[in-house]
């Protein structure tokens, strides 16, 4: 693979952006497989299928039980494509400082499997096929949207917000709850109220879920000069915005209730909304006790509610 200048990025970590370019060693020779798992490193694999996890079950109940099989197949694939064609190119952008961080350093890039060159054609290429895809097989409405979350993703919050405002997690929540209404949107060609009610439960939830992380990683993120909310704010700020999105995340999910969902979804939310919250309760008297955090606690049981959430819609879809 070819090398390319590195040159710097507007609003990069000061001094990142001036280390000469890494490159694979010279002569050295990767087996197929190791190829094969650095570019699926690159789509970050475990985000897509946590956007799946939310789109399948909103298509179901867009279209009332199984959506049309072309349909479903196009988002899926496009949709996958879309989130690993996002989550590459984030990993070009991020590059000088996923090398600073412990949690990012072994990716392709800062661990010297790729060069920059082929991560960026490889994003480039699946956006377009994504779009293209989406495009041939859904509508216009769908095909828009998913464009629009990739360049939100990688050039709205990558580039600009994330390195710029503690209030980045906040509005980098507009490209993660995306694939909900694109769902929908692919189904129908519409966007009603109960779309953009399951898209506020998916927008409120991510800033419990990646502050949790935040939190756990906070060193991390001020080694790379990133400004996460953790970092520059005290920990009293951070469990009160942990607490406040938490409750919003329920309450959310508990208005989509009467849009057309049945009680099997409505028990679902309340049992484990109450569950979530008591989760998010528990870190802020943590801090407020003076105890040992665990903020991971509420980041894998976030994960967790998400997915029972929105099993209970495709369940109620299908009842």
């Amino acid at each position: 693979m070819s090398m390319i200048t590195e040159r710097p990025v507007r609003g990069r970590t000061p001094g990142a952006a001036e280390r000469p370019a890494r490159t694979p060693r010279p002569g050295a020779r990767q087996s197929w497989t190791a190829v094969f798992r650095a570019y699926l490193a690159l789509t970050k694999p475990q985000i897509v299928e946590l956007l799946l996890v939310t789109t399948v079950p909103t298509m179901m109940l867009a279209a009332g039980g199984w959506p049309d099989p072309v349909t479903f197949a196009a988002v899926l694939v496009g949709g996958g494509l879309a989130g690993g064609a996002a989550s590459a190119l984030n990993c070009y952008i991020d590059r000088d400082i996923d090398e600073l961080m412990r949690r990012t350093k072994r990716r392709p890039l800062p661990n010297n499997q790729m060069t920059p060159r082929a991560v960026l054609i490889f994003g480039l290429t699946l956006a377009v096929i994504s779009v293209a895809l989406m495009g041939l097989l859904t509508n216009w409405l769908a095909t828009a949207l998913t464009a629009f979350s990739i360049f939100y993703y990688d050039v709205v919050y990558t580039l600009w917000l994330k390195r710029r405002t503690p209030a980045n997690t906040f509005w980098g929540g507009v490209c993660g709850a995306a694939p909900v209404v694109i769902g929908w949107a692919a189904v129908t060609g519409t966007i009603p109220p109960m779309a953009w009610a399951l898209f506020a439960v998916v927008f409120f939830w991510q800033m419990p879920h990646f502050y949790a992380l935040a939190v756990k990683y906070k060193d991390d993120y001020a080694r790379a000069g990133i400004p996460m909310l953790p970092v520059v704010r005290s920990m009293e700020r951070v469990n009160f915005e942990i607490l406040v999105y938490t409750v919003l995340t329920v309450a959310a999910s508990l208005a989509a209730w009467p849009l057309g969902l049945g009680p099997i979804y409505g028990v679902t939310a309340i049992v484990a909304g109450a569950v979530f919250l008591a989760e998010a309760v528990r870190l802020v008297r943590q801090t407020r006790a003076g105890v040992a955090m665990k903020p991971m606690r509420l980041f894998h049981l976030s994960i967790t509610y998400l997915t029972v959430v929105f099993m209970a819609v495709a369940v109620d879809a299908l009842v």
